[in-house]
């Protein structure tokens, strides 16, 4: 097989992703059973408050599910609609209708499935700690709030604001006092459910059972609360969205943000799943594969963009999922549910949903991982609290770039700093013409941000004759850091200051050849492996010059 045929192979699924399975099958099924529990009051959730509906909650979760279990890059990673992907499915919607939701989840799975065969999938390691915890923070805060219309009153969920600090104070001010009060009673028994029943027993599926108090409450005394409304009983045919040129052009973008946070998200939460538990490596580039065609595959069905789910991931993984078949059983749970409970699932109130979803933002926020950066570089902790506010006030996409960008700059001032510039005394017995002789060793990174302080340094030197430059302790040097260190010898040597060169690495020796650093020597002879060598040469240098004077 050829090396393009063994790279195609690599992206494709094989019978070693199920080679554990004769004996993990049967925590696989318990795994599956039990993330499917778990992610159909979040897929309903995730479905309505995107604006898409609980249609296309949890046809994604079945639909993606499966597809982004058997073709992508983890062995345990859990796809579905997320929180990430509602707060910028939101506003698309709002400015698109429902109608473009499929065919951007279409779009953007087309762009993450190119990504993954172009091997992109390292990419999401140059994205800093800070910068994704900041970035889930924002996203935990948004999910809150895009809660607060429904709570309100179901009817102001549109809001004419984009922006959900915005709507959700938009909400507040119109609120209705009595649906409120109903609303709020409904979310205190979820969240109570929720925080308090997993003291008592780990297995009981808490988010479900404060649903179905709510919902059998709400059966039993007439209350305000809209609830879910009709379910499909079985998954539509699945079709092309309409789509034309100029929607197509319109939605270019919007789906562009999409794939990338699709990318960042679900690569982000394989890597996490990985270090759960000994499941195996994953394979950044087929995961992108993966998970591109889940997002395509949902969008054929009427669905929404999915992505991998990392607290969907660590309940699977957690409850003994070790193989694909665990993400498989949990997409036919859902379906399941679809096609025999979509009635009485479709009579929960919409405030239950909210309630899961407060929880579930709650728990995203770590405080002592936020304490912790805080609390350990400035550069760190500006870079989350930039990265958190950006997400929330203007767009996550936005954030992440941003985010890398200013600690990014950070970083480099700091590389920066670690470059010295040392003057160095002159080795042995003091010889009459020693203070004639400059040594000055360079140490660390010679790179664009720490050129200018390296070049004022050596060329502020006065009253030698001969400047030696040790360069064996130079780590890192760029086209930028040699070509400045090719103007300080033109410069010294112009001044009439002989240059010798000590301890080029031999990594070196090239780029200094090219861009001129050697070229720019008086003499090839100048250029020396040891110091003992230099100084004798530029003592001999000295010499001549008192001689002659």
């Amino acid at each position: 097989m050829t090396a393009a045929g063994k790279r195609i192979r690599a992206l494709l699924p094989a019978a070693s992703d199920y080679a554990p399975l004769r004996r993990t099958w049967r925590g696989d099924l318990l795994a599956g059973i039990t993330v499917g529990i778990v992610a159909l009051p979040l897929a309903l959730g995730f479905g309505i408050s995107s604006g898409a509906g609980a249609e296309a909650g949890i046809i994604t979760a079945i639909v993606a599910g499966i597809v982004a279990a058997v073709f992508g890059g983890s062995n345990v990673q859990v796809s579905g609609p997320t929180g990430a992907m509602v707060v910028v499915l939101a506003p698309i919607v709002a400015s698109h209708g429902i109608g473009a939701v499929a065919l951007v989840s279409l779009m953007a799975g087309v762009i993450v499935l190119i990504a993954g065969a172009l091997r992109l999938g390292r990419a999401v390691s140059f994205i800093p700690w800070p910068v994704i915890e900041g970035f889930t923070f924002g996203i935990a805060v948004i999910i809150f709030l895009q809660q607060v219309p429904a709570l309100t009153r179901a009817e102001v969920a549109g809001a004419s604001h984009t922006n959900v600090v915005v709507t959700a104070v938009e909400a507040l001010a119109n609120a209705d006092g009595g649906y409120l009060l109903w609303a709020l009673a409904a979310v205190a028994v979820v969240a109570a459910c929720m925080l308090l029943l997993p003291l008592w027993h780990r297995a009981i599926p808490a988010s479900l059972v404060g649903i179905a108090l709510v919902t059998l409450a709400a059966l039993w005394v007439p209350t305000p609360l809209a609830d879910i409304g009709e379910l499909p009983s079985s998954l539509p045919p699945p079709m092309l969205p309409p789509m034309n040129a100029a929607l197509l052009g319109e939605l270019a973008l919007p789906a562009l943000t999409v794939a990338a946070l699709a990318a960042i998200e679900s690569l982000l939460a394989a890597r996490v799943a990985a270090s759960l538990a000994d499941t195996g490596p994953y394979d950044p580039d087929r995961e992108l594969v993966g998970q591109g065609l889940a997002s395509v595959a949902a969008g054929l069905f009427g669905g929404m963009p999915a992505t991998g789910a990392i607290a969907r991931t660590a309940v699977s993984v957690r409850a003994g999922a070790r193989t694909r078949v665990a993400a498989v059983a949990h997409a036919l749970v859902l379906l399941l549910v679809v096609l025999v409970a979509a009635q009485p699932v479709g009579l929960i109130p919409l405030a239950a949903l909210s309630g899961v979803l407060m929880v579930t933002a709650v728990r995203m926020v770590h405080l002592t991982t936020v304490r912790s950066i805080l609390r350990s570089t400035r550069a760190d902790a500006i870079a989350f609290v930039v990265t958190a506010v950006v997400t929330i006030s203007v767009d996550l996409i936005v954030a992440v770039v941003i985010g890398i960008v200013v600690a990014g700059i950070f970083a480099i001032r700091s590389l920066s700093r670690a470059t010295g510039v040392t003057r160095e005394a002159v080795q042995g017995e003091p010889v009459a013409g020693d203070e004639r002789i400059a040594i000055v060793r360079l140490d660390g990174p010679l790179f664009f941000a720490a050129a200018d302080r390296v070049a004022d340094t050596v060329n502020a030197l006065d009253g030698v004759s001969v400047v030696i430059l040790r360069m064996s302790q130079l780590e890192l040097v760029d086209a930028t850091g040699a070509h400045v260190l090719s103007e300080i010898v033109q410069r010294l040597e112009s001044r009439g200051i002989t240059v010798l060169i000590k301890g080029v690495r031999e990594g070196h020796v090239e780029l200094f050849r090219t861009v001129g650093v050697l070229r720019a020597l008086r003499h090839h002879k100048h250029l020396f492996a040891e110091l003992p060598d230099a100084i004798e040469h530029a003592r001999s240098h000295v010499a001549r010059e008192r001689a002659a004077g």
